[in-house]
């Protein structure tokens, strides 16, 4: 077994998709697909690619979460904060307690590391 594992969306295979609650969608029909690459198996942990078309609705963090965009642009609006622009190329970190609105201007794709807190 190789300790080393190298993910795309064409060599994960089909996407689970899925759309955010109807109640937090503040605009649009965003649409997401999610590659799911890796699981620990404590379950606390998760990487992979995730897609979402154009759309926003409210986000409510309650894990860590790194992502580094390979397309699209989006806007992350935390309450109470300037919004942020997002493109391709561009990483970030989402902490517990983040509140605000994503928002997919141009469909977005992004490389994720998800720590369940």
């Amino acid at each position: 077994m190789s300790f080393l594992l190298r993910f795309t969306p064409e060599t994960l295979g089909e996407p689970e998709e899925t759309a955010p609650p109807a109640d937090r969608v503040v605009a649009g029909d965003p649409r997401h697909l999610t590659w799911n690459a890796e699981t620990l198996p404590d379950g606390a942990l998760f990487a992979g690619v995730w897609e979402s078309s154009p759309g926003a609705w409210r986000v409510d963090y309650e894990e860590w979460e790194f992502c580094t965009l390979t397309s699209g642009v989006s806007i992350l609006r935390e309450d109470g904060e300037p919004p942020v622009t997002l493109k391709a190329g561009d990483s970030f970190v989402i902490r517990p307690g983040f509140k605000g609105v994503w928002e997919v201007v141009e469909t977005t794709r992004k490389l994720y590391v998800i720590r369940l807190i």
